[in-house]
């Protein structure tokens, strides 16, 4: 199956979009303030008109380029292209500024392709028995699970436990707009017809995360001083085989903990690449050289950084449940195309979930090509100017929020969406709580309902079957681990003082 999807995706009407997904996230990833997460809104509603397999070849190209291309500019200039991006910062600028420019961008091209691949070979393991398992779930399990994955609003708060908590509710009141999931009676539409399905997922994300981000770059106006250098003399890109023996083990390390992370709901590339890096620190034999231009240290955080897209996207395929803000888009896209993420996807629409698999190998080997070919002109693309990115964006966003239903009213809701996250970005509040919310809200309200309906409104059907008890006692877990650390981290401090 696998083989045949590979030969669906090197179609040319296929492997043209996956291509150009590739090139558009090398840009948005190089470039300082725009993200993967930005990248895919914008592209989903694009796709809208494209063939499904299509469409996700080119969302899929964007997501892997741009969390590898963020290394990019975190080695040139010391600023991460993307969150995940910010451990190559330790080792890769200091390589740069000792004149290891093409070492560098090699190292962080092969490795990162290195572990795209590796998280995608976990993913073609263990999908299918993740989702086999997952068949057996009913409206209990769906519920608690769903609960499981609003738990995770506490670590994707960060230090803004209590405003990702406040921020959270009010995702899942927007979530019961629309019609009542049991009896299809209208809720908070005050008679707008175009509440009626609810507000759609989409418009909210490329408000968010395109709009949301331009205004507080243009309020913020900080002034571009970066020096960028024009790359004469590259030197060699590929590393020798005894550095490729060095990174060899603590690469394989690495590859295996950011693929763990990466399933783990609320994680995300930054938090892999930096548990990488100080993992092989502690197991290297050269430690000293670590934050100072270690080929070790570069290797691993590039590795970790993409390392982590199979653990999301297995999270994402099998159990309906964002891994992070990328595949929570991701989400929204496959419903667009009449898709379900969930165990079901993996039986009535299987060929397609091997295409999704086969499009995430062609898309590292992609990277890996096009990495090493340009590695000189990489630094170019850092001298686009900031307003002309501010326009290109606010362009696609309006575009592409009218494009999915060719409705104003999306338009509306996406530039009121923007404006929101601009105030969630300069009053320090998270946006990855809002999004679990909005996203897991439905499926526990319908799930919940649904359970209650099968024992005549008897409660103790969530806790009499076992793989719900577990997933309870997992958000309970989940919900209680950070503030109980703080507590004990505060009673430390006290007692130390």
């Amino acid at each position: 199956m696998l083989l045949g999807a590979l030969r669906d995706v090197l179609q040319p009407n296929v492997f043209l979009y996956n291509f150009i997904g590739v090139v558009v996230g090398m840009f948005i990833g190089t470039l300082p303030g725009l993200s993967a997460t930005m990248g895919v809104a914008l592209l989903t509603p694009l796709t809208f008109w494209l063939e499904p397999t299509q469409g996700l070849a080119m969302l899929l190209g964007v997501y892997n380029s741009a969390i590898w291309s963020g290394g990019i500019s975190a080695i040139l200039v010391n600023t991460p292209g993307t969150p995940a991006s910010i451990a190559q910062t330790f080792d890769g600028y200091k390589m740069t500024q000792q004149g290891k420019v093409g070492l560098a961008l090699g190292i962080n091209t092969i490795y990162s392709v290195i572990g795209g691949l590796f998280s995608t070979f976990v993913l073609i393991v263990a999908a299918f028995p993740i989702a086999k398992f997952a068949l057996k779930f009913g409206p209990p399990e769906y519920f608690a699970l769903a609960i499981f994955g609003l738990s995770m609003m506490i670590s994707v708060s960060g230090k803004e436990i209590v405003k990702g908590l406040i921020i959270g509710l009010l995702g899942l009141i927007i979530s019961t707009i629309g019609l009542d999931p049991m009896f299809s009676v209208q809720r908070f539409t005050f008679g707008n017809m175009n509440l009626m399905q609810g507000i759609s997922f989409i418009p909210i994300m490329i408000g968010m995360f395109g709009i949301g981000e331009i205004l507080y770059q243009i309020i913020e106006d900080k002034k571009d001083d970066r020096k960028i250098m024009d790359i004469k003399d590259l030197g060699r890109v590929v590393p020798t085989a005894k550095e490729f023996k060095t990174t060899a083990f603590p690469s394989f390390i690495s590859a295996i903990i950011s693929v763990i992370i990466g399933a783990i709901p609320g994680t995300g590339g930054d938090i892999a690449s930096i548990i990488c890096w100080q993992q092989a620190k502690q197991m290297s034999k050269k430690p000293e050289e670590f934050g100072n231009g270690s080929v070790e240290g570069l290797a691993v955080t590039s590795l970790a950084n993409n390392g982590v897209i199979g653990g999301t996207m297995t999270t994402m395929m099998t159990l309906g449940i964002p891994g992070d803000s990328v595949t929570a888009i991701l989400i929204g896209s496959l419903m667009m195309y009449g898709m379900q993420p969930g165990p079901q996807m993996f039986i009535s629409n299987s060929k397609f979930v091997y295409n999704i698999m086969a499009l995430l190998i062609v898309a590292n080997l992609t990277i890996l090509v096009l990495g090493l070919l340009t590695a000189k002109g990489s630094s170019y693309i850092l001298k686009v100017q900031p307003k002309v990115i501010w326009l290109v964006v606010i362009l696609f966003c309006i575009i592409g929020s009218y494009a999915l239903n060719n409705s104003l009213f999306d338009v509306g809701v996406m530039l009121i969406s923007g404006f929101i996250g601009f105030l969630f970005r300069r009053l320090d509040i998270p946006l990855g709580p809002f999004i679990l919310a909005l996203l897991l809200g439905p499926i526990a309200e319908s799930n919940f309902r649904r359970s209650l309906a099968l024992s005549s409104g008897t409660y103790s059907i969530f806790i009499t079957r076992p793989i719900s008890i577990v997933l309870f006692i997992l958000a309970l877990v989940s919900l209680l681990y950070i503030p109980i650390k703080n507590m004990l981290g505060k009673k430390n401090q006290s007692v130390a003082g």
